[in-house]
């Protein structure tokens, strides 16, 4: 009896731990210099009804990265979800012109247990993105 309680809290334990986890994260690399874009605004938006709301944003890191760009205070709920990938400050700011001022990627989020990553693989006149892990 107390191995099965004790497994059952420690299984309780690792579900919290997996739900805890923030859902959301993104990435830019550089292709023409091959190193991260950091200093890049990320804006998170949600499709609801005819419009798109505001979930939050963040500032890509020395890595490129922002691991936690979905709310915390927020249910992750399935439905269509957008990053805004603000590419015309980051390309003013270093002094080089770009095609692109800005680069949403729509996703759909069918599963709320899995992790989202949006990889970002950035030039000035070109982007390609896909589901990372």
């Amino acid at each position: 009896m107390l191995k099965k309680t004790l497994l059952a809290i420690s299984l309780a334990s690792l579900s919290g731990l997996a739900m805890a986890a923030n859902p959301l994260s993104v990435h830019v690399l550089n292709l023409e210099t091959g190193v991260p874009s950091a200093g890049i605004e990320v804006t998170l938006e949600q499709h609801q009804g005819n419009q798109w709301q505001a979930l939050g944003k963040g500032v890509t890191n020395d890595q490129g990265r922002i691991a936690e760009l979905f709310p915390q205070q927020r249910q992750f709920a399935a439905g269509e979800y957008r990053v805004v990938f603000k590419t015309g400050d980051y390309y003013r700011k270093v002094g080089h012109d770009t095609f692109f001022p800005e680069i949403p990627v729509i996703f759909e989020v069918k599963n709320t247990e899995q992790h989202y990553h949006i990889p970002l693989l950035l030039s000035p006149y070109g982007f390609s993105t896909y589901r990372g892990s």
